[in-house]
C-alpha cells in the first residue's frame, strides 16, 4: 500500500479569503467609465430626440388641432396647484422676513423680499417642480401606455409621425402654459404675502407697497417667466421621451413615470442655475 502524497513545503497554502488588491482600482475605474458612458449616451439620445421633435414641428396640420386640449390639460388644470403653493410660500416669506428684519431693517422691506423672492425664484422653481410631478408623470404614463399597447406602432402604420402627433403639441402646450401658471402663482404669492403682513405683522398696505416698489423692475417678472417657459419645454420633452421609450408592460409604464419626474426635477434645478449664471451674472456685471 502506497503512502499518501504530502503537500510540498515549497507551495504556500492558499487562503480562501485572499484577494487581489490591484483589482480594486481597476474595478473603480471600470465602474466610473461605465457610468460616464451611460450618462453621455443618455445626453446623446436626449439631444437626438430634441432635434427630431423640432424637425417634426414642420407638420403643422398634424399637431395644431391637439395644442388646445393639451394646453387645458397641462396648463389650465395646473393653475390651482401653482397658486396654492405660491400662496403659502408668500405667507412664509413675509413671516420669515419680519423675523429676520426685527430691530435691524425697516419692516417695509418685507414687501421687497416677498416681491423679489416670489417673482424671480420661488414661484417659477416651486411651481415647476410641482408641475414636473403632475405634468411629467402624466405625459410619461399616457405615452407609455400607448407604447406598450402598440398604439404608437399603429400611428406609424397609418403614416403618422408619432413625434408630430404626440410630442410636439405637448411640448408647445407646456412651453406656453407654464409661464401663465407661474404668472398667476406670482400674483397669488404676493397677495398672500401682503395679507400676512397686514393681519399678522401689523404692517400697513402703503408700507408693504412701498417695499415692493422700492427695488421692483420689470426684469424680475420677465426673468421668472422665461425660466418658467424653459421649465415647461424641458418637462414636456422629458416626459414624452420617457413615455415613448417605455417597454415591459405596466411595470415599465410606472418606471417611465418615475424616471420622468426625477429627470424633470433635476433639469429644472440645472436650468435654474443656468439662467442665474447666464442672465443674472451678466446683468450684474
Amino acid at each position: 500500500m502506497s503512502a499518501p502524497a504530502l503537500a510540498s513545503p515549497s507551495e504556500p497554502p492558499t487562503s480562501p479569503t485572499s484577494f487581489d488588491l490591484t483589482a480594486l482600482p481597476r474595478r473603480a475605474v471600470t465602474a466610473v467609465g461605465r457610468r460616464v458612458r451611460s450618462a453621455v449616451g443618455a445626453l446623446g439620445k436626449g439631444a437626438l430626440f430634441t432635434l427630431r421633435t423640432i424637425r417634426s414641428a414642420r407638420e403643422v396640420k398634424t399637431w395644431a388641432p391637439h395644442v388646445g386640449p393639451q394646453a387645458r390639460l397641462l396648463g389650465v388644470d395646473s393653475i390651482p396647484i401653482g397658486m396654492f403653493i405660491s400662496g403659502f410660500t408668500g405667507i412664509v416669506l413675509a413671516l420669515l422676513a419680519s423675523y429676520s428684519f426685527t430691530g435691524a431693517i425697516p419692516l417695509y422691506f418685507v414687501g421687497t423680499l416677498v416681491e423679489k423672492a416670489i417673482t424671480m425664484e420661488l414661484a417659477p422653481v416651486l411651481t415647476g417642480l410641482a408641475l414636473a410631478g403632475r405634468v411629467g408623470a402624466n405625459i410619461a404614463a399616457e405615452l407609455g401606455t400607448m407604447r406598450v399597447t402598440e398604439q404608437v406602432d399603429a400611428l406609424e402604420t397609418l403614416s403618422f409621425d408619432p413625434l408630430a402627433y404626440l410630442v410636439v403639441p405637448r411640448v408647445i402646450a407646456g412651453t406656453l402654459m407654464f409661464p401663465i401658471v407661474v404668472g398667476l402663482s406670482m400674483v397669488a404669492g404676493m397677495i398672500a404675502g401682503w395679507l400676512a403682513s397686514l393681519y399678522l405683522l401689523d404692517l400697513s398696505t402703503p408700507q408693504f407697497l412701498k417695499g415692493m416698489r422700492l427695488f421692483f423692475e420689470y426684469f424680475d417678472v420677465r426673468y421668472g417667466l422665461v425660466k418658467a417657459a424653459s421649465f415647461g419645454f424641458a418637462v414636456a420633452l422629458i416626459g414624452s421621451a420617457a413615455g415613448l421609450g417605455t417597454s415591459g408592460g405596466s411595470q415599465g409604464v410606472g418606471k417611465a413615470a418615475t424616471s420622468a419626474v426625477v429627470r424633470s426635477a433635476v433639469l429644472i434645478l440645472v436650468l435654474d442655475a443656468f439662467w442665474a449664471v447666464v442672465w443674472l451674472l451678466g446683468r450684474a456685471t
